[in-house]
């Protein structure tokens, strides 16, 4: 009797060890992965984890512990916070251009004002001096745009004007970025394209203030000025890079 008990005993270890080298399968005969369930899970201890990156996103209950799977738009609830950042802000007149001294030769800010504002926070933004304030280090997103007049003239401008980005840190103004209105001479013709952007990310400091305008803006006709249109985008992007 005690020889059969032996045999069962072994029988059944030799089977778990047999199964544990293959696949499982539950509510399945054909089990295509190590642990293959045809049915419901429930999962009573899990890790957490701080992102989303790589996974597939299942869901479970509380109380019942049952894993279903989620949609990915049940996340998009609108309830994200909202990025301080972001200031827009689009003039149908460019008006009057400021001209500082501590502007770089040839630079003219454009007055842009709060009242401006398409979208975004107006703590960003000082009226006085027409400047974005950055609120806190890091990279930014910015987006400029300058269509003087219609956009084409019927000349080639002398000393070609264009649009430009000025840094100011310190009481210290810095071009950090500029395009030129481009003209060609077309023998009976000739053209400026006398609209042109500027689209890219740079790092700023908190407390920085950005000013957008013109370069060479004494050559550009006041008329054609009050006709212009002007708008820009700045938002945060990225913490600093080390």
């Amino acid at each position: 009797m005690k020889t059969k008990h032996y045999f069962f005993a072994m029988m059944c270890v030799s089977s778990m060890a047999f199964t544990q080298t293959g696949n499982v399968g539950i509510n399945t005969d054909v089990p295509s992965a190590t642990l293959d369930i045809n049915g419901n899970l429930k999962i009573r201890t899990t890790p957490a984890s701080t992102t989303l990156t790589n996974f597939t996103v299942l869901g479970v209950n509380n109380t019942s512990k049952e894993v279903t799977s989620l949609d990915a738009s049940l996340f998009n609830t609108g309830t994200a916070t909202p990025n301080t950042t972001l200031f827009s802000a689009r003039r149908a007149s460019s008006g009057n251009l400021l001209s500082l001294t501590l502007f770089p030769s040839g630079f003219r800010s454009v007055q842009f004002v709060n009242a401006n504002r398409t979208v975004g926070s107006t703590s960003v933004f000082n009226d006085t001096d027409h400047t974005y304030v950055v609120p806190s280090a890091g990279v930014y997103h910015v987006e400029y745009t300058f269509r003087y007049g219609s956009g084409l003239q019927a000349s080639v401008l002398s000393n070609p004007p264009g649009i430009a980005i000025v840094r100011v840190r310190a009481g210290v103004a810095t071009l950090i970025d500029s395009r030129i209105f481009s003209g060609a001479n077309l023998g009976l013709v000739n053209l400026t394209v006398s609209e042109s952007s500027i689209s890219s990310v740079y790092e700023f400091q908190s407390g920085d203030k950005i000013a957008f305008g013109l370069t060479e803006a004494g050559v550009l006709d006041a008329g054609l000025l009050d006709s212009s249109v002007t708008s820009f985008t700045v938002y945060k992007v990225s913490n600093p890079i080390p």
